[in-house]
């Protein structure tokens, strides 16, 4: 008795479009949230950059 291949494939299941759309949204959010940090760690650098300025040319 030969054996059939299954009609749909784990990739082409009904809700997989559906689960497509949540991948895409999750990593989309987590992009936004990378360049976030990013905006948040380069603004902290600047500052402890302005405060060693500051302190060096008012060190006595």
């Amino acid at each position: 008795m030969p054996i059939e291949a299954p009609d749909e494939t784990p990739d082409e299941t009904p809700d997989a479009p559906s689960a497509e759309r949540r991948h895409l949204a999750a990593e989309r959010k987590n992009h936004r949230y990378v360049w976030w940090y990013l905006a948040y760690f380069l603004f902290g650098i600047h500052i402890v950059a302005f405060v060693m300025i500051y302190a060096v040319t008012h060190a006595k």
